[in-house]
């Protein structure tokens, strides 16, 4: 089934679509936040992703316990979670203007909506889709008031099991929800190659063969995404920033705008190399 976002059709004969996500790397800056969107335009990606959040909506002003990260291997330990989200959201206010501004640069702008106020103040903005992120996919009462949009989804596998994503995709059908794309994803951030389990992908569009399926793709640099082409993503998600040495939330596993420019060149590369199955000579070789 084909993907429409604005005037954009995704689908197996197209070059893969991708997205730059901005998610916290603005840094609580505006200026920043639209010289992503800049420099976003500038690399040839198709959209800029938001995510749509407070701290309020999200978790709970307490510490301690599970209200801290406590994993030495997280880019985010010792953070507590309530002071984490309050640097990383986007706060709601920017949206409309970022909005705006991406649309004046050519890009489709949409987001993770994370409660069910996010979706009220996206609607407003008449956001082209929705994007539902891994921790997400099992919130049901979210995924209905998505889907009762009548707008196409993207949502993200990582953390789900098979029945859970099937459940999943069962309630955005059962709600109206128009087409989908599973993304492929690994909840790691940020993620190892070995983790990556690539081989899933044809297997998902084998089990959900009216879906369009990609890859969010939370790994360093851009060999991932394009193993993931030749196997069959037709959307690649990238967490976008203009300089990992400035810092923030996710600057550690955000790409930067050679390497974006670099993955929108080579996966469409990659794509137009798959080309038919040849088993004799072809024009060109003779």
């Amino acid at each position: 089934m084909d993907f429409i976002i604005d005037s954009k059709t995704i689908s197996d004969n197209q070059r893969p679509y991708v997205i730059a996500e901005m998610s916290g790397n603005h840094n609580q800056s505006i200026e920043k936040a639209l010289k992503i969107v800049d420099l976003a335009a500038w690399s040839g990606v198709d959209a800029i992703k938001l995510q749509t959040y407070r701290a309020d909506t999200i978790t709970m002003d307490m510490h301690g316990g599970l209200f801290e990260i406590n994993d030495p291997t997280s880019i985010w330990h010792g953070r507590n979670l309530y002071d984490l989200y309050s640097d990383a959201h986007t706060p709601w206010e920017w949206h409309k203007q970022i909005f705006s501004y991406a649309k004046q640069k050519g890009l489709s702008c949409f987001s993770s909506p994370f409660d069910e106020t996010a979706v009220d103040l996206l609607e407003k903005l008449n956001t082209p889709c929705y994007k539902i992120a891994s921790f997400e996919s099992n919130h049901h009462p979210l995924l209905k008031k998505v889907a009762r949009t009548g707008k196409p989804v993207i949502i993200s596998s990582g953390t789900s099991n098979l029945s859970e994503l099937c459940e999943a995709i069962a309630v955005l059908k059962d709600n109206g929800c128009p087409s989908i794309v599973i993304m492929k994803c690994t909840s790691n951030y940020p993620a190892d190659a070995s983790n990556a389990n690539l081989n899933t992908i044809p297997v998902l569009q084998d089990i959900f063969s009216d879906c369009v399926i990609g890859i969010s793709d939370h790994t360093m640099g851009i060999g991932v995404s394009l193993a993931a082409v030749a196997l069959g993503a037709r959307v690649i998600e990238k967490h976008f920033t203009d300089s990992r040495s400035l810092g923030g939330v996710d600057s550690d596993f955000s790409m930067e705008p050679d390497e974006m420019k670099a993955l929108v060149t080579e996966s469409g590369i990659v794509f137009n190399s798959l080309g038919t199955v040849q088993l004799d000579h072809q024009k060109s070789e003779q």
